[in-house]
């Protein structure tokens, strides 16, 4: 079942931008394309712990600032010759508004 929670506007994140969302199970860094794709990712890189939301995101992609490790927006995983991956979370936008599924995150469980 799915429990879709408003987390705020699409405008409140600059294209190429982030926020992050605090939840009970971890940081969510939510992003927005140049093209104003929005997707969610936990905000720890899989292989420092960096905070992915103050990365560079270009096309579906985002770089993280430590170690210049590049992951994929849309499946988690980390692209080229590097390895690991972050969970994704659904996320939508209906109205301007952004819409992350919460119920994933009350019952422990991510995509």
């Amino acid at each position: 079942m799915t429990d879709w929670t408003d987390i705020g506007a699409l405008e409140d994140i600059p294209r190429r931008g982030a926020r992050v969302v605090r939840t009970r199970l971890g940081c969510i860094a939510v992003f927005r394309t140049v093209d104003d794709e929005v997707f969610a990712v936990d905000d720890a890189c899989p292989h420092k712990g960096g905070p992915l939301s103050e990365g560079i995101v270009h096309g579906r992609a985002v770089t993280c600032p430590l170690h210049n490790l590049v992951l994929r927006l849309d499946t988690g995983k980390a692209q080229g010759a590097d390895e690991g991956a972050v969970a994704t979370h659904p996320i939508v936008v209906e109205g301007g508004r952004i819409l992350l599924d919460a119920s994933g995150l009350r019952r422990g469980r991510v995509a």
